[in-house]
């Protein structure tokens, strides 16, 4: 007969069916007496009631016999068990062929174990239908699929079942087909929480997936208030075979699919890598693509630092964390671990004594994969979740350290070509400083050496004074000159460390391909105030906007301002960076990935940056801003 399907909703918590066992099948009905308590009483077949028909194959016992691993195996013994049974069986034959339709259409996993839960309800004319999956490691459940509790009660019922004890938890242990007439006498059960609905009959029947245990089908209370009959059991029976067919088939297809993302993943992370961003955009990327990639709360990328420890230097996260510039010292075991090049992976990081920074208590699962290529090991990636969240499958810590693997291969490519670049650019500010002292210094020397003759031999004294002031002038240009030539000399490492001379050195740099030095300013003690991680921030925005005016602006004239007495909306003490120009602006759907950066950069110290109009006429141009705390 047809029923029409519950509504969907939660699964029972403890009385609700939890993972397969392998207890023995009880048959009693709720018209027999109490179950004993004797586990040898389970075993006892009984009597069916007068208003079924027996089932007239000898094989078909009340006793649910131990399931085969072989699914075929099961599917052809239930097959024979169906022949020469009852009328009601054979009529209930057509609907047990459209139940196994239904299953076997569609590939989505939780999909599929939504509608075997509905089909084998409305099957067994069922009030309650759950499928239990069992974690990997075999103990416990790892997800519970419910049929036939709204969502209110669902939300007032709270956890879902565990799988840890009770009944659900000894039938993942003992995988067998199981059959009540009343749960709440099973020696098992640990009764229900509050607010759940009463539950008497059960039938529980495991679900093999390729012979392995994937979890349980279970289903109370009968509709009616009788038990659960010889007939639900093989009609159960048969759709767990077909649904293990179905399961294993949406498995192949997730798992294909997930390998799809982590692949795309990485070759976004390898394509963003070698377009020619900084090396802090490209950890950037790292941690983005490996947070959304791996479902995770955040993404963190750490590098060793001068103290044996590992420093956060990139995050991708939804919510501002503080992780920027976080420290994990060198007296966590799990350092030393990743430094070695191993994978850690972490259940409970707020729990875990490994773990000794305070910013770890928010998260629960966490994987740590080292950024390692070719037995170097760059840094460390980190993707933790929420806590409470669900743990991360052997699937995916597979695919995490491949895509690990894959980008610190991309970083090194990265690294390399960013060498080269840089390598191209130092060998040309040596031609030019070669050429600047070769060919203009000398010159402009011979030039001023030529008016001074002049001047000795002029006896006008206005003509005098004014070759005296063009020698003058000559001699303050070589002077200018002089200076390029030693900033484009000097190599990064021979830089001084103090914020106001690494903003000259970036202003010097970008002279050479502007044809023009941009002006400068600085305001308040820019070398005391501000910290080491907010000026290397503001370095790298201030290489990327005088980059953009160069490249975008076509400007003539360019002011930097840098000032350390800026006070930030929220009454904290910060920097602040300007950089206006009299080029063209920005043009209207004009790219804005540099302008992204910059905010990014703000956002993640706490500061923020935009644009606006610039120093030309009537506003032309562009003035970006860019500010963060000390």
């Amino acid at each position: 007969m047809s029923v029409p399907p519950a509504p969907a909703a939660p699964p029972p918590s403890e009385g609700a069916p939890d993972r397969a066992a392998e207890p023995p099948a009880d048959v009693r009905h709720s018209q027999d007496p109490p179950a004993s308590r004797d586990p040898q009483a389970s075993h006892a077949p009984r009597n069916p009631p007068a208003s079924q028909d027996p089932p007239q194959d000898p094989r078909a016992s009340h006793d649910a016999p131990q399931d085969p691993a072989d699914p075929a195996q099961t599917a052809a013994e239930a097959t024979r068990s169906l022949q020469g049974l009852a009328t009601e069986l054979t009529a209930r034959v057509p609907q047990l062929l459209e139940a196994m339709r239904s299953v076997g259409t569609g590939l989505e996993l939780h999909t599929t174990l939504d509608r075997i839960c509905e089909t084998a309800a409305q099957l067994t004319d069922a009030r309650y239908a759950a499928i239990g999956v069992v974690a990997e490691d075999g103990d416990g459940l790892s997800d519970f699929v419910y049929h036939g509790i709204d969502e209110a009660t669902a939300r007032r019922i709270g956890r879902l079942p565990d799988g840890h004890r009770g009944l659900l938890g000894a039938l993942i242990h003992q995988p067998e087909t199981l059959r009540l007439a009343d749960l709440s006498a099973d020696p098992r059960s640990c009764g229900f929480p509050a607010h759940h609905p009463p539950m008497r009959g059960f039938l529980g029947v495991p679900i093999r997936v390729q012979g392995e245990i994937f979890g349980n089908l279970y289903l109370t209370e009968k509709r009616g208030g009788g038990a659960f009959n010889d007939y639900d059991v093989h009609m159960v029976r048969v759709l767990a075979t077909e649904a293990g067919i179905a399961i294993g088939n949406a498995r192949l297809y997730e798992a294909a699919k997930q390998r799809e993302r982590w692949i795309d993943g990485s070759v976004a992370v390898t394509t963003a890598l070698l377009s020619g961003s900084d090396a802090e955009d490209a950890l950037a990327v790292v941690a983005e693509q490996a947070r959304h990639l791996a479902d995770s709360a955040a993404g963190i990328v750490l590098l060793p630092d001068d103290e044996g420890g590992m420093e956060v230097v990139a995050v991708s996260s939804e919510r501002p964390n503080g992780a920027l510039g976080v420290s994990v010292p060198p007296e966590s075991r799990i350092v030393a671990d990743l430094l070695d090049g191993q994978a850690v992976f972490v259940e409970d990081a707020a729990t875990d004594p490994r773990i000794m920074t305070d910013l770890a208590r928010a998260y629960g699962p966490v994987m740590m994969l080292p950024l390692q290529s070719d037995g170097r090991v760059l840094g460390t990636l980190v993707t933790p979740r929420t806590r409470g969240g669900r743990p991360f499958t052997e699937a995916e810590r597979t695919l995490a350290t491949q895509f690990a693997s894959q980008a610190a291969l991309a970083l090194m490519m990265a690294e390399a070509q960013r060498d080269r670049e840089r390598l191209a650019v130092y060998e040309d500010r040596d031609r030019i400083a070669r050429d600047l002292h070769d060919l203009v210094i000398q010159r402009l020397f011979a030039t001023g050496m030529m008016l001074e003759s002049a001047q000795r031999r002029s006896d006008v004294p206005e003509v005098r004074q004014g070759v005296g002031k063009a020698v003058d002038e000559l001699d303050v240009t070589i002077q200018e000159i002089r200076t390029a030539i030693f900033a484009l000399q000097q190599g990064p490492a021979e830089a001084p460390s103090g914020l106001r001379t690494r903003v000259l050195r970036e202003i010097n740099m970008a002279a050479v391909p502007l044809g023009f030095k941009p002006t400068h300013r600085f305001v308040g003690p820019v070398d005391t105030v501000v910290g080491e991680l907010t000026g290397k921030n503001l370095i790298a925005a201030l290489r990327e906007a005088l980059s953009n005016a160069f490249r975008h602006a076509r400007a003539s004239r360019i002011d930097v301002v840098v000032d350390a007495t800026h006070e930030l909306p929220d009454g904290r003490q910060g920097v602040r960076l300007t950089v206006a120009d009299d080029g063209v602006g920005i043009t209207e759907g004009g790219r804005r990935s540099g302008l992204r950066n910059l905010k990014r950069r703000a956002e993640s110290l706490g500061g923020d940056s935009w644009y606006g109009p610039g120093i030309g006429p009537d506003g032309g141009g562009t003035t970006v801003v860019w500010q963060a705390p000390h």
